[in-house]
């Protein structure tokens, strides 16, 4: 946001500072948009209790659903999953993806390139937008969108979105389309 000056708003500016989780085993990449102010004060994806992204893995992928930083790296690992988000640094109001602008993304091709990944997954639409403005035309790999575990998305139901994760990563996990 821009001040009376003329310039944008540093207060608002907020920097990515949760590194990507990845191997070089590594088969489906999962992007959303931006930490949350939870997850950017504990330093690690989805920490807000009360989004679904870990009860929808756990559930997607018939495992128990991790409970501490390590046993969620660990649970990635083993799933062949790595996470990372579109956006490197951007303005942001709070936790609101609505407000993001003034955007960097992140060197997403930095994870394909140094792993195995197959398959770009983004969790809502926000993360699905940012991803085709900035990357649409420079990665090639299969990308799907996925309802958003945010608990602002409150049109989804936990098991609703257990469904509509587990049949799309399931059926690209399993080479259809």
């Amino acid at each position: 946001m821009k001040n009376n000056n003329g310039k944008i708003n540093t207060n608002k500016i907020k920097k990515h500072n949760i590194p990507p989780i990845f191997s070089k085993d590594s088969k489906i990449l999962i992007l959303g948009s931006f930490p949350s102010v939870i997850s950017r004060d504990r330093e690690f994806y989805y920490a807000n209790p009360k989004n679904r992204f870990w009860s929808v893995l756990g559930a997607v992928f018939n495992d128990m659903v991790p409970e501490d930083t390590e046993g969620k790296k660990m649970f990635l690992q083993k799933h062949k999953i790595a996470l990372w988000d579109v956006v490197a640094c951007c303005e942001i109001e709070s936790s609101k993806d609505s407000s993001i602008k003034n955007i960097t993304p992140n060197n997403i091709e930095y994870v394909l390139n140094n792993s195995s990944v197959e398959k770009i997954f983004t969790n809502g639409k926000t993360a699905d937008k940012l991803y085709d403005k900035f990357f649409k035309d420079k990665i090639k790999l299969f990308k799907q969108n996925l309802p958003s575990t945010s608990p602002a998305n409150a049109s989804y139901r936990l098991e609703n979105l257990i469904l509509i994760w587990k049949e799309k990563i399931n059926k690209e996990k399993n080479g259809k389309k």
